[in-house]
């Protein structure tokens, strides 16, 4: 049977059906293709088929977008099931989270990477994004099984942010599907940080023998050297 000519979706249809999906999709298009803070609250709701009234109904601002953003990533890495990794140490458990949340962001590659880019050159975007970082990485750690309760909890999610952010470099300028850098950069850092996230110690070097279900053959893909890193750089 024909498709009617009516039953086509246009940008308007689509916005109004789900306009919270449609004005992220649109925000984190125009974030993969210009910084930031020259993203204008118009330029979103044309982009999604949204009057600004539809617009301020899901959203106060651009930074709630992309507070949005961040939740909805938090959401997802949390809705994918790690009990497969419940009798492995807390640094594996942690190493396995933080893929998964790469695995989340990877088709916004280029959007993370313009956010990392303004927070290396705004130092207060770059604390606000720290607080979002910071906030997000008790959910990870949390997914990981690691005690995110009282200061403990708090020197923690910062230092796990952190690691996040520097991981986040080479993950940017990782173009193998695998992501072998990534996951030498990530074991490493994670081994770096084992005293201040207080993990276990001796746990295996997940760069050698790949992940679970991540296992990479031949010869180990080391990362490059580290580089200053931004507060806010990883989300």
């Amino acid at each position: 049977m024909a498709r009617s000519p009516g039953t086509k979706a246009t940008p308007a249809a689509k916005g109004a059906a789900d306009p919270r999906a449609a004005i992220l999709d649109s925000f984190l298009a125009l974030l993969a293709q210009k910084p930031f803070e020259r993203i204008s609250l118009g330029e979103v709701a044309d982009r999604a088929g949204l009057s600004l009234a539809e617009l301020r109904a899901s959203f106060g601002s651009t930074f709630d977008m992309l507070v949005g953003f961040t939740r909805d990533t938090d959401r997802q890495v949390l809705a994918t099931s790690g009990d497969d990794m419940d009798g492995e140490p807390a640094r594996d458990r942690l190493f396995d989270v933080l893929m998964r949340r790469l695995d989340v962001l990877g088709p916004h590659k280029a959007a993370v990477r313009s956010l990392a880019e303004s927070a290396r050159r705004n130092p207060f975007f770059a604390l606000a994004l720290n607080r979002l970082a910071v906030r997000s990485q008790q959910w990870m750690l949390a997914a990981a099984k690691i005690d995110t309760a009282g200061l403990k909890g708090a020197v923690r999610a910062q230092g796990l942010a952190l690691v996040f952010a520097r991981v986040l470099q080479t993950y940017l300028r990782d173009d193998d599907p695998g992501l072998a850098r990534t996951m030498a950069a990530l074991d490493r850092e994670l081994a770096r940080g084992e005293r201040v996230l207080g993990l276990v110690e001796g746990a295996v070097s997940l760069a050698t023998c790949g992940r679970r279900g991540r296992a990479r053959h031949g010869e180990k893909k080391h990362a490059p050297p580290d580089e200053p890193v931004a507060a806010g750089e990883g989300i």
